[in-house]
């Protein structure tokens, strides 16, 4: 179904954005017209949805409120239209519209739109709760530049244990929003070999919110640095190793033994299926995989063998907090 979309602010929004949400949230859904109408309208974009005769048919909103994360809220889609791709198409459209100014999308899902969302490369990141009387789950786009280029293409974009398609990056800032993207979807373990902890791969904040969330989520979660050479960190403060120690029993780092065969490339693991792989130490040149199971077992059991005969850091240890 061909549909166009138009985008207002709420102060010239016409009313069929109105009468959509109306319709959907309010009418069908029961949402209190307290909770619906929000003082964020007034600073979010509105889109509408229209088909070639101009039937309104869907409606959306935008906004930011912090600097690099975008967030789409009020979804509907009238009853007649639902199940003939207009909210793909419109949930494609924001995707496209916020790709070119944020690093991240955000939204709140209905627990029984969750398959939807995950078509387009949304995965959650939190557990349930509830929103008006509805059961939700927040879900986000790590990289949403990278999720507009394939959404033609890909079904299930980016999903840990649904993409078997390999991510190829040539350039930094690829290869940190691939990174970002799996480790963000690591539910129990998260594996990482590597030279040094590069600060600027590795002591980022996204990337330090990440891997804090993932340690603190369970008493299962698991997260082990094997690296080379302490000598970084010790010489300049590294958050993530503050991090490690302030979670000992969740967040371990190693030094590979130099009488024990290593591996040449550096890579990180996200559970059973993710996997970001250099072909270089000191390139950002290789690939990602969100669903290669055989891979990741391979590289899991190298891993292990190098841990098992690595050592603790002495001197990190010894650094004061």
């Amino acid at each position: 179904m061909r549909v166009k979309f138009r985008k207002y602010s709420w102060q010239l929004a016409p009313g069929h954005i109105h009468d959509i949400r109306q319709r959907v949230f309010i009418d069908e859904q029961k949402v209190p017209p307290e909770l619906e109408w929000d003082d964020t309208d007034e600073i979010a974009d509105h889109y509408l949805a229209v088909l070639p005769d101009n039937t309104p048919v869907g409606t959306a909103r935008l906004f930011s409120t912090l600097g690099e994360t975008a967030h789409i809220g009020r979804m509907a889609i009238m009853p007649g239209f639902r199940g003939r791709g207009v909210g793909e198409a419109l949930l494609r459209h924001l995707i496209t519209e916020a790709a070119g100014d944020y690093h991240e999308i955000r939204l709140s899902a209905q627990e029984y739109a969750i398959p939807f969302y995950q078509r387009s490369g949304f995965h959650a990141f939190s557990d349930r709760y509830d929103d008006a009387g509805i059961s939700h789950i927040d879900m986000r786009c790590l990289a949403p530049a990278l999720l507009a280029e394939a959404l033609e293409q890909k079904s299930a974009p980016m999903i840990l244990g649904e993409d078997s398609d390999t991510w190829l990056f040539s350039d930094e800032n690829r290869m940190l929003d691939l990174i970002d993207s799996v480790a963000g979807q690591a539910g129990q373990r998260l594996w990482l070999y590597d030279r040094v902890l590069e600060h600027n791969l590795y002591d980022r904040h996204r990337f330090r919110e990440l891997i804090s969330a993932l340690a603190r989520r369970h008493r299962l979660s698991e997260v082990r640095l094997l690296i080379h050479d302490d000598g970084p960190l010790v010489k300049r403060r590294h958050k993530l190793v503050e991090l490690m120690r302030r979670l000992p029993s969740r967040i371990e780092l190693r030094l590979v033994s130099q009488d024990y065969p290593v591996e040449d490339q550096p890579f990180m693991l996200a559970d059973r299926d993710g996997l970001v792989y250099r072909h270089d130490f000191s390139k950002p040149e290789g690939y990602a995989k969100f669903s290669d199971p055989g891979r990741v077992k391979l590289l899991a059991e190298n891993f292990q063998r190098m841990w098992d005969a690595g050592r603790s850091s002495l001197e990190l240890r010894e650094l004061p907090l």
